[in-house]
Parts: C-alpha cells; sequence; structure tokens
C-alpha cells in the first residue's frame, strides 16, 4: 500500500496535479473521488481535468482518471460523471432568502399576462386557502396594466372583497393593496406619504388606488401576520432544498435575512444547512445610528465561518426605474416633472459608508439610477481616503443605468459590479415601460456588463430571488444572448453588453466568491479548496446559447457530501453499480 501511493505521488508531482504541501498531506485515501467528468475548473493556469479527490470537505487533487486512481481504496465513494460537465457549485450573490423561500407558497403572477389572469390566480389561491386571513401574492408586471404601468384596487376587491390582498411587483419596489387591506392600514386620500414612500392617488377623486410605492407598501405590510417559528423552519429548509436542486452551493443575502441567523445556526446544528450564507444586514436610511454599529458588530463576531457569515452591510440607495424612484442625474423621459431621490443624503450616506469601512464591513448597496451609482462611487472613495483602506470590495448592487462617465470607476476603484442578469430580461416590461422611462440615449448604457468587465471591473451575478427565479441557468442565457425564450427582439437586445460564457461562468463562481471575499477557499475547483461542485445534465460549451437556460442540475455536492441528485441521477448511477 505505502509502495503504489508513493509512486502515485511522484506520478502527480509530475504532472503539476497540484503542490508539494498538499501532496505530503495526501497519503490517506479521499473521502470521495469524482471520476469520468468534463470538469471546467475555473482556474485559469489548469481549467480543465477529468477527475478530482475529496477529503475532509475540501479537494486534495485535481487531475487525469489515473492520476486521481491514486487516491481510491475500499472506503472511498466513487461518482462517476459520465462524461457531464463538472462545474464549481454556483453562487447567488444578490437574494432575500427567506422571503423567497415564503414566496414559494404565496400567489405567482410573474407569468400572468393580464389582469383577467391576476384575477383569476388570486381568486383561486383565496378559494384554496380559506384560513388565510390575509391574502399574499408576488410577481405582477407593470404593463399589463397599460399605460400607466400601475394597478388599481378594484381589480383585486371584484375577486376578494372581503379579506385584506397585498401582491406585490416583481422588483417587490411597488406594491398592491384592495381597499380591505386600504381600511385596515388607515390609508385614506388624507394619509400623508410615509419617508421614502409614495401612497398613489386618483388624479380626479383623490383616493387611494391601491398602489404603493416603495415604502409606502409596509403601510400595508405591517398588518401582515407573522409566521410562526414552524413555518419559517418549514419554508426556509423548503429554499435551502430549492437552492440545492438549482445548483447552488451559497447565497449572499441582500438584506431581511439577518433576523433568521440564529435560525440558520440551528440547522447548522443539527446538520440540515446544506447552503452556504453570506448575509448583510440592512441599514434604514436616513443615518447609521451607534445602536445599529452594536448589533451589526455582534453578529459579525457570532458568524463569521464558512457556512455563516454576517460580515457585510446593505444600503437601500435608491428605487426602481419603472416606478420613477430610481434617482437620476436628468428627469425621466417619459415624465419630466419626475427625477427620483436617493434615499440616503450624499452627506450621511458618506459618513456610514466611511465608519462601516474603517471597522472592515464589507457594504452593499443598491443603486439602480445613474445618480445614485454615481453618489455611491463617490461615497465608496471617499472612505478609502479617509481610512487609507485598500482592497474593501465594496459592491454596488443593480446597476442598471450607470453614467457612461461611471463605468470605468468600478474598475479603477476597485468595486464589485453585483449584477442580475435577469433584471435586463428584454421582455415588455423592460422594452415597454423601463426603456420608454428612461428614453433611447440612457438605454444604450442599460445593464453593461460587457463594458465594465472591459474597463477592468469584477462581476458577480445573482438573481435578486424572488424578484425573479432563484434558478441561474435563465440568468447565464441571458448574459449571452439578451433575447428572450421567444426569440424576442430579433437579433437580441443592446448585445453588444453580452459576454462569453467564460465570463457568464466565472460571474456565478470565482468572481461570486471573489465577491464576497473568499476566493481563496471557494469558486473554482482547486486543491485547498472547498468541495462545492455540481454536475449538470449538458455541456454549455456545445450548447447553442439560446438553450443554456434548460440546463438542469444532476448533482449537487457541498462540503464533500452530496446534498441533491436528480432522480434520473440516481437511477443512472445506481444502473452503474456507483457507490
Amino acid at each position: 500500500m505505502r509502495s503504489r501511493l508513493a509512486v502515485g505521488l511522484l506520478s502527480l508531482l509530475g504532472a503539476g496535479v497540484f503542490n508539494w504541501t498538499v501532496a505530503a498531506q495526501a497519503t490517506p485515501p479521499a473521502d470521495t473521488v469524482v471520476l469520468h467528468g468534463k470538469i471546467y475548473t475555473v482556474n485559469s493556469k489548469h481549467p480543465w481535468a477529468e477527475a478530482l479527490a475529496i477529503r475532509g470537505g475540501k479537494i486534495i487533487a485535481v487531475g487525469s482518471n489515473k492520476e486521481i486512481e491514486q487516491f481510491r481504496d475500499a472506503s472511498t465513494r466513487v461518482i462517476d460523471a459520465q462524461a457531464h460537465l463538472v462545474l464549481p457549485g454556483f453562487e447567488d450573490t444578490h437574494v432575500h432568502f427567506v422571503g423567497g423561500a415564503f414566496s414559494l407558497q404565496q400567489v405567482k403572477l410573474d407569468d400572468a399576462g393580464s389582469i383577467a389572469e391576476i384575477q383569476k390566480r388570486v381568486k383561486e389561491y383565496a378559494a384554496a386557502h380559506p384560513g388565510n386571513s390575509f391574502i399574499q401574492g408576488f410577481g405582477w408586471m407593470y404593463p399589463v396594466f397599460g399605460e400607466a404601468a400601475l394597478p388599481d384596487k378594484q381589480y383585486l376587491d371584484q375577486v376578494v372583497p372581503d379579506r385584506p390582498v397585498l401582491m406585490t411587483a416583481y422588483d417587490y419596489h411597488t406594491s398592491w393593496a384592495n381597499s380591505k387591506a386600504l381600511q385596515l392600514a388607515g390609508i385614506t386620500r388624507d394619509t400623508p406619504d410615509p419617508l421614502n414612500g409614495i401612497i398613489v392617488h386618483d388624479p380626479k377623486t383623490g383616493e387611494p388606488t391601491g398602489a404603493l410605492k416603495e415604502a409606502a407598501g409596509e403601510l400595508v405590510g405591517r398588518l401582515i401576520p407573522k409566521p410562526s417559528p414552524t413555518e419559517t423552519r418549514v419554508a426556509l429548509l423548503q429554499g435551502i432544498h430549492y437552492a440545492n436542486q438549482l445548483g447552488l452551493t451559497r447565497v449572499h443575502s441582500a438584506g431581511g435575512d439577518d433576523v433568521y441567523l440564529d435560525l440558520l445556526d440551528e440547522l447548522r446544528k443539527q446538520g440540515q444547512l446544506t447552503l452556504r450564507f453570506y448575509v448583510a444586514s440592512f441599514l434604514d436610511p436616513p443615518t447609521l445610528t451607534p445602536e445599529t454599529i452594536d448589533r451589526i458588530e455582534k453578529l459579525r463576531s457570532t458568524y463569521a465561518d464558512e457556512w455563516i457569515d454576517a460580515g457585510a452591510v446593505k444600503f437601500l440607495g435608491d428605487g426602481v426605474i419603472e416606478a420613477h424612484t430610481a434617482a437620476m442625474l436628468q428627469p425621466y423621459t417619459d415624465d419630466p416633472k419626475s427625477i427620483g431621490q436617493p434615499n440616503w443624503s450624499a452627506e450621511e450616506y458618506t459618513k456610514a459608508v466611511t465608519s462601516l469601512d474603517r471597522r472592515g464591513f464589507q457594504i452593499f448597496t443598491h443603486a439602480i439610477g445613474d445618480r445614485t451609482i454615481q453618489q455611491t462611487l463617490d461615497g465608496y472613495a471617499a472612505a478609502r481616503k479617509a481610512n487609507g483602506t485598500t482592497d474593501s470590495r465594496h459592491r454596488i448592487e443593480h446597476i442598471e443605468d450607470p453614467s457612461a462617465g461611471e463605468i470605468p470607476r468600478f474598475g479603477r476603484e476597485g468595486v464589485i459590479a453585483s449584477m442580475q442578469p435577469l433584471h435586463a430580461y428584454p421582455n415588455e416590461d423592460i422594452l415597454q415601460v423601463w426603456v420608454r422611462n428612461v428614453g433611447p440615449e440612457r438605454a444604450k448604457r442599460a445593464w453593461p456588463w460587457h463594458d465594465i468587465a472591459a474597463a477592468g471591473g469584477h462581476l458577480a451575478f445573482g438573481s435578486d430571488w424572488s424578484v425573479v427565479t432563484l434558478n441561474p441557468w435563465p440568468g447565464v442565457q441571458n448574459l449571452l444572448t439578451r433575447q428572450t425564450t421567444e426569440g424576442n427582439p430579433p437579433g437580441g437586445w443592446n448585445t453588444y453588453e453580452c459576454i462569453t460564457l467564460e465570463q457568464a461562468i466565472e460571474g456565478y463562481t470565482l468572481g461570486a466568491a471573489y465577491a464576497g471575499r473568499r476566493e481563496k477557499t471557494e469558486g473554482s475547483l482547486e486543491p485547498g479548496k472547498l468541495a462545492d461542485l455540481i454536475i449538470v445534465s449538458q455541456d454549455l460549451f456545445r450548447t447553442d446559447p439560446h438553450k443554456v437556460g434548460k440546463t438542469e442540475v444532476l448533482l449537487t455536492v457541498v462540503g464533500g457530501k452530496i446534498v441533491y441528485e436528480s432522480a434520473e441521477w440516481a437511477k443512472k448511477s445506481q444502473q452503474k453499480g456507483g457507490k
């Protein structure tokens, strides 16, 4: 046995499979080996391999089948990849996870193409859930409601008049309430707009229409009964399993999940946590308070390992373009009276960012309009100058419409571009509302993935679940095509901003790890890194870009353990006698 291992190690060293430090520790057999794969490592020095070995939850070697066989003995689990493409586990760099998990149990409206279809779904859901005292749903699109692009309470009143109803837009920046919900919330024609929110009124009668922009939605949302701890646990586990099924091994929470850290920790202790979490605490505008600093410092000191990390904070810089709440440098093209306002003043934002940067927190800032993107970049630059910090890797989330002068700053100033590919999916919402609102000139710079990368910026991709599906594969497809699955618009939309498949995969793997300050331990398949990997149904490098979105995950491994396998994969493995 000792002789065989010695020969194997010499062979591996000659092939450059791993360095001497790893080799010297490789004498025990691997816990698991993956053989016969087409492994895309996302390691630029050694991008392709056939096999890899895992021990103690980490990768110990990557190489050919023959080389990795040296790490196998009778106790080693063998995963035969059957010539399928093997990738690092995907990371979603922008989710609101628990909210997304609960959305799996609500009315789904993202593919409802008419008011009648929305009414049908809400009515059927209410009838099927007579015990629900509050009807919730999400996903409606602005174009469904015509030129105004905003809903009216009457459509909900017609199908559910006796219970409160709150339906949230796909972007979660506009809510839609029925009359019962408005009544319970005390919202009348005389109710003042809350901070960072707008109650939409009928221009003729002055009555609230039921459309509630930004923070105004909370006037109704706070009335929704809080789920029990058991309900939350069930939803969270359902969401985690769903994420693993899609090939996700880590998510970056961009607000709302910091209150569930204790529950995540409980699941970890019970061996039920199969998804890694990087959690940002949400900061309420308009100022950073000492109490908030104490709270986030405590969370960071408590949760700081490879499974749960609470070392980030999230600012909500502005709103969205569809509702005219994103802050722009020039007025909206379709409404010259609207320009939007940042949620934070430039002075208070820079002060807060500088304080957090000095303490070593990573900062996520939601910035969609060009004015807020500029203010965010200026705040990060001021913090770096004041504190003398380097490599802070602060992030801007979304970046839908930056001005031309801001695009090179991402690379020059080391700011991460955390973007969501499906936000640029060129459906009716984008082409009829978003483009109309910003006008043709600003629309040319919409979601500039290519230009940011070409100027040296780091890209990291996610979903903003449950704003769009948690499934990353349609997102990969949109990065390559900027075209709907139906082929619209012909030839794609702003295709000069498309990127390569290699860049797309990196943005969900090594780029995402870099955005979470973890590129040394995850994001690529290399010795010494966490054994987080997936096997997928089709070879993306040989697949029509317009069919990439149909990719399915066959197997997901987190920390060296199989956490998901499809029924098809389990059947094949059983037939082959794999152990």
